[in-house]
């Protein structure tokens, strides 16, 4: 019996004869995520006489990837299957079972870049769950208030932002800010940085060719123009902010601007919520006209470990987790993208979600994170790229100044790696 079980339906038997098997998952705790997985369960259970048992992870993908490597690494049989994020496929995938033949018949219908981000070495070792791309949600009913327009540069962005706040307060909401986003020292900080950088001009740290082109003068001013928010549009305790930090601000209405994921629209629009129908979504911005919208490439996965002893029943599981039905429900109820490209044109999500219309070129700009090129190299390039980043924005010495250090780190970890 595994140790991580809450219960045993042992003698159980499913449609086929055999005995029911007994499923572990770890999955992260991300806005509604476990509930929505714990309903699913239900319905997965009902068919197939399976038991699954959840085993939740901290909302920081980065201790996730830290807790899943250390189970991973000492051959944890107790864990079935691990929610994975879309950059560590290259750095887990001797850990994880080859799924391209058990899903030869659904393969074809997810977005090919997606199914092509989770192949190592011809081996496809996750399936894809729902996607990820991060905008800018704006408060309609305050751009109206104030005679704004929708920002499209950064520059415009803290202006217009600075203005609001300033009203705002004014107004008696002594609370309120300009902008939030995340800024704590994990991968959110490497997403954001990122899209500062590359919508500025900067590159992408490395380049698929291999290339550091991080320090460069246009990654420095993007950097430096991030730390001149903190503390001016941008609350201080930021640098401690991650999603969910930054979407309490902006759901309890204390926020004209936040940068976030898909998940945060459909709690932005539940009827606890302060801002409920007051609120869109608009590209991130750029530093100049004839830059290019870059969002961070995000999105979930489902790996089923080499060390399962319930290999076929994982492989259901995961199956059904990333089918055309349960991502639907996804969409509808939690706002996640789908992985499907079918999906973008079935009426019931464009009905319940209309904002997912408009978030197609958000996605079709999304910059990958360099996992690709560094591949087992990533985490320590994204955790030496966020702590350069976390560390000018936290008044630690100059971008320009960091990034050359930055540069010089990376140039050692580089080796023969990529």
């Amino acid at each position: 019996m595994k140790l991580l079980a809450t219960a045993a339906i042992l003698g159980a038997m499913t449609a086929s004869g055999a005995f029911a098997a007994e499923l572990s998952i770890a999955a992260n705790s991300t806005g509604k995520n476990v509930d929505f997985l714990r309903a699913r369960f239900v319905e997965f259970e009902a068919k197939t006489g399976h038991k699954v048992n959840l085993v939740t992870m901290p909302s920081s993908s980065s201790e996730q990837f830290g807790q899943y490597r250390l189970w991973l690494a000492a051959g944890n049989t107790d864990v079935d299957i691990y929610q994975t994020d879309i950059v560590w496929a290259p750095q887990l995938a001797d850990q994880f079972i080859d799924l391209t033949e058990a899903t030869k018949d659904v393969a074809a219908n997810f977005f090919p870049s997606i199914i092509a981000s989770q192949t190592v070495n011809e081996r496809l070792v996750s399936l894809p769950m729902y996607t990820d791309a991060p905008a800018m949600y704006y408060r309609k009913d305050l751009l109206e208030k104030y005679g704004k327009q929708p920002p499209k540069t950064w520059d415009e962005l803290e202006a217009t932002a600075k203005e609001i706040q300033e009203k705002e307060r004014a107004a008696g909401q002594a609370d309120f800010w300009g902008f939030v986003f995340q800024a704590n020292a994990y991968e959110g900080l490497t997403c954001n940085a990122l899209e500062w950088i590359k919508s500025s001009g900067g590159g992408q740290i490395i380049e698929p060719d291999g290339t550091i082109s991080i320090n460069n003068e246009k990654a420095a001013a993007a950097i430096d123009r991030a730390t001149g928010w903190i503390g001016t549009i941008t609350p201080e305790g930021v640098l401690a902010y991650k999603e969910e930090e930054s979407r309490g601000v902006w759901q309890t209405g204390n926020a004209a601007f936040m940068r976030n994921w898909p998940y945060a629209y459909a709690l932005g629009n539940g009827d606890d919520s302060a801002i409920k129908g007051k609120f869109g979504v608009l590209p991130l911005p750029v530093a100049a006209a004839g830059d290019q919208p870059s969002s961070a490439l995000g999105g979930w996965n489902l790996a089923v470990s080499k060390y399962s002893d319930e290999q076929e029943a994982a492989i259901e599981l995961v199956k059904f987790l990333a089918s055309s039905e349960v991502q639907k429900k996804r969409a509808v109820e939690l706002s996640n993208l789908p992985t499907l490209s079918a999906l973008y044109d079935d009426p019931d999500i464009a009905a319940s979600q209309p904002f997912m219309a408009s978030w197609k070129p958000i996605f079709q700009n999304a910059v990958p994170r360099p996992s690709a090129v560094a591949k087992v190299k990533y985490n320590e390039v994204s955790s030496k790229f966020w702590s350069a980043v976390h560390n000018t924005l936290s008044g630690n010495g100059s971008a320009a100044d960091n990034l050359e250090l930055l540069e010089v780190e990376l140039t050692g970890l580089k080796g023969d790696a990529w």
